[in-house]
């Protein structure tokens, strides 16, 4: 469990196809107090540490988990927003993310509004009931809030406004159209949504 509250930037320094994708990820955080089986949300991705050294530490990322996620986030180089799980008494500063990535968006505008970026994505019609307006959103990972939510016959456009701490603090400064995203709807819409459709069978 987590809270879209991103704590660090990792940098992916070595990516090895093995029965699954191992990727070494250099971190900042303090590897003394991360066990190997810890789960850290890597954009949006809870995965399990399997091995770590002073600055870095190692995950498997199944063909399963890459085929349904973000184009281009596995590969050396890249960067990924992480998050620590949640601990009984952290502070809930965002909302609750589960890192069980529901789809990919894709970016379609990214305009600047006063001294934030105002961004379109674009997210599969069947997420469209569980995204409302000022509810929340997971980006990579990031909680966000949703600002407007409109459909249409190619998608679901979902605009949320990035202030700049988080451009700074996290991997979404500088986006541009075109830009895949991990999408994690709020959890609890998710419950209501399944909940409703079993009643209505």
């Amino acid at each position: 469990m987590f809270t879209g509250i991103v704590t660090d930037v990792g940098t992916v320094r070595k990516a090895e196809q093995r029965g699954d994708l191992r990727l070494e990820i250099a971190t900042g955080y303090d590897l003394a107090t991360v066990d190997l089986g810890a789960s850290i949300a890597c954009s949006g991705v809870c995965l399990t540490v399997v091995d770590k050294g002073a600055d870095w530490f190692a995950v498997d990322v199944s063909a399963e988990t890459v085929s349904r996620t973000a184009a281009d986030l596995w590969r050396e180089g890249a960067r990924l927003n992480l998050e620590r799980s949640l601990r009984m008494g952290d502070e809930l500063g965002g909302h609750i993310v589960t890192g069980h990535v529901d789809a990919v968006g894709t970016v379609t505008e990214a305009l600047p509004e006063g001294d934030s970026t105002r961004i379109t994505v674009r997210v599969p019609t069947r997420l469209a009931p569980m995204i409302a307006a000022k509810g929340s959103i997971a980006l990579d990972g990031v909680s966000l809030t949703v600002n407007d939510v409109r459909d249409g016959e190619d998608g679901t456009a979902v605009t949320i406004n990035l202030i700049p701490h988080t451009a700074r603090e996290t991997t979404l400064g500088g986006i541009v159209p075109g830009r895949q995203f991990n999408v994690e709807i709020d959890v609890l819409a998710r419950y209501i949504d399944r909940m409703l459709a079993a009643r209505s069978q």
